[in-house]
């Protein structure tokens, strides 16, 4: 699966088992090559990450409700409006906007 932003795509991993959304991107020294997405969820904490990253949270239609990017490690961040969060690699998706939306392929 591939999560789209205008022109720019990334390989999508769908953390939708309780290990999968437990670990995350915890204890990771290499730099993410793909975006996880956690369903059903509106708030991520970045303890034990060991690189910042891009957080962005949607409804379940995919409509961008927030984003914050260079999230560092030790952080916790909750949105309660969203449905679903998004992380990925620092400034990977240009020009995000709120009320725009990400595509699921």
């Amino acid at each position: 699966m591939r999560l789209k932003y205008n022109n720019q795509e990334i390989d999508l991993v769908i953390c939708n088992s309780f290990f999968k959304r437990f670990i995350g991107i915890m204890f990771k020294k290499e730099k993410l090559d793909y975006a996880l997405c956690f369903p059903r969820c509106n708030s991520v904490h970045t303890f034990f990450c060991k690189q910042n990253i891009d957080i962005i949270m949607t409804d379940n239609e995919n409509k961008i409700l927030y984003f914050r990017r260079n999230v560092g490690h030790n952080k916790v961040i909750i949105y309660r409006e969203s449905c679903m969060v998004y992380e990925t690699t620092c400034n990977y998706f240009d020009n995000l906007e709120i009320n725009t939306f990400l595509e699921r392929r």
